[in-house]
C-alpha cells in the first residue's frame, strides 16, 4: 500500500507484480552498517540484544541472516503491538527479557526514539551515522541527552568495555 503511494512522486508507473513485489522486498535485502556485525559480536559477549523495531519480524529476520547479525530476540512494534515513539514499545521491550527499564539501554542513530527511551526510564546510547540517507544527511551526534555518544558500534563496545 506504501509503495503504491510513494511510487507517483517519482514518476514510477507501469510495473508489472512481479517488479513491484521486488521494490516492496528491498528492505528485506538492506547491507548492514560495516561497523555492526563486529560491534554486535562483541556486545553479545556481555549483553542481551534485541533490535526494537518498527519493522515486522520477518524483516528483522531476513536483515538478520543476510549480514550475519546473532540476536537474542527480535522485538518491536510486531511485539508490543504499537510502534515508536510509543512507550509500550520500549517497556514491552524491557518486560520480554524480564528487566526493568533501567537495566536496558536503547542504541540508536535517532535522536527522537533515545529520547522517548529515555522517558521511560531505559539507558541511551547514540551511534553516529552521519550519511544515513546521503552525504550529510545524519546525525553526526545526538540532538538530546544520552548516556554514551558514540561514533559506531565497535565504538561503543568500546566505550562499555567490550
Amino acid at each position: 500500500m506504501n509503495l503504491e503511494r510513494i511510487l507517483p512522486r517519482f514518476a514510477v508507473r507501469g510495473l508489472d507484480e512481479n517488479a513491484l513485489e521486488n521494490l516492496n522486498l528491498a528492505w528485506h535485502r538492506l547491507d548492514a552498517w560495516p561497523d555492526v556485525p563486529l560491534g554486535l559480536a562483541r556486545l553479545r559477549h556481555v549483553y542481551l540484544l534485541a533490535p526494537v523495531s518498527n519493522g515486522n519480524i520477518a524483516l528483522m529476520v531476513d536483515l538478520a541472516r543476510r549480514n550475519h547479525l546473532h540476536w537474542d530476540a527480535i522485538l518491536g512494534a510486531e511485539v508490543a503491538g504499537d510502534y515508536k515513539p510509543k512507550p509500550r514499545v520500549y517497556l514491552a521491550s524491557a518486560e520480554a527479557f524480564n528487566l526493568e527499564p533501567h537495566q536496558c539501554m536503547m542504541v540508536a542513530a535517532h535522536s527522537r526514539d533515545l529520547a522517548a527511551a529515555a522517558q521511560c526510564g531505559l539507558k541511551t546510547a547514540h551511534v553516529a551515522r552521519p550519511d544515513e540517507y546521503g552525504p550529510g544527511t545524519g546525525e553526526r551526534g545526538p540532538t538530546v541527552p544520552v548516556d554514551i555518544a558514540a561514533t559506531s558500534l565497535e565504538n561503543l563496545a568500546a566505550n562499555l568495555g567490550v
